[in-house]
């Protein structure tokens, strides 16, 4: 990639969680890279090694990690090579979350013990063990910690189950590391996007009516973009976002300000 003048030019950052092209951590990361930034990629598995590297490669980055965040020693690994290409690290892109799709239908009186703590170990958890880990190499200069949540955290969204609970965790470690980070000019925000067409949208029950939903009875009357997301997220990574912490963004076409539906559709 040629040489940028953007707004994180002189930026490193490591992208967890990125699928394929229609990921929103995709759209962040290639809205980071055109601001400027230089980014590391953090999958975990073969299959996804094999999606990632012609993306990585079209962002200028052959910088990539095989990662299992439930494994302590796959971590620890993963931010040492970090340390020792980098040495620093000035923002981490958090868009991890997992539950078992047979049980994003239907009612969460019926989820499983087992599908409960890993969902939460997954999508929650594991922000703190890689936050823990990224903090040593922010602290001089200070960083940025952003994760992705959904509206399913504070209200009840049909199918969402176990995930509304793992983002409402989610959430809720966002502004208890913002407070403990805050000393050391790091701040941990999240980005709410509404439904997207995204790989993890589709094992969600009933998906394709609320995108339907949300697209048509949303003030912007649109539901999200990529480029929108990505957009927020070099706000929140670049010096502009200074004095912004612990906040959930909405970008959402307004659609988490809404009691009911459009006259129109009720």
């Amino acid at each position: 990639m040629p040489e940028s003048k953007g707004v994180l030019s002189g930026k490193r950052g490591l992208v967890m969680g990125v699928a394929n092209d229609r990921s929103i951590a995709w759209g962040i990361a290639k809205a980071c890279a055109e601001a400027g930034a230089e980014l590391a990629f953090a999958y975990q598995g073969v299959a996804f090694r094999k999606r990632l590297e012609p993306l990585a490669e079209s962002v200028g980055s052959d910088f990539m990690l095989d990662v299992d965040v439930t494994d302590d020693a796959s971590l620890d690994a993963a931010f040492a090579a970090l340390k020792e290409q980098w040495g620093r690290l000035d923002f981490v892109i958090h868009a991890i979350a997992y539950a078992d799709k047979s049980e994003l239908t239907g009612r969460i009186l019926d989820t499983s013990r087992e599908n409960f703590k890993n969902s939460l170990d997954i999508s929650a958890y594991s922000l703190i063990e890689v936050t823990r880990r990224a903090h040593p190499m922010m602290v001089e200069n200070g960083g940025t910690v952003l994760t992705l949540s959904y509206i399913g955290s504070t209200r009840v969204t049909p199918n969402y189950n176990v995930m509304g609970v793992a983002k409402a965790a989610l959430e809720a470690a966002v502004r208890y590391l913002a407070n403990d980070l805050g000393p050391d000019g790091i701040r941990v925000n999240t980005i709410s996007p509404g439904p997207m067409k995204t790989l993890a949208m589709s094992a969600i029950g009933g998906a394709r009516t609320t995108y339907r939903h949300a697209d048509t009875n949303a003030p912007m009357r649109s539901n999200a973009t990529l480029e929108a997301v990505g957009g927020t997220a070099v706000y929140l990574c670049s010096d502009a976002g200074a004095c912004t912490t612990g906040e959930i963004i909405h970008v959402d076409g307004g659609f988490h300000v809404l009691g009911m539906p459009q006259l129109d559709n009720l």
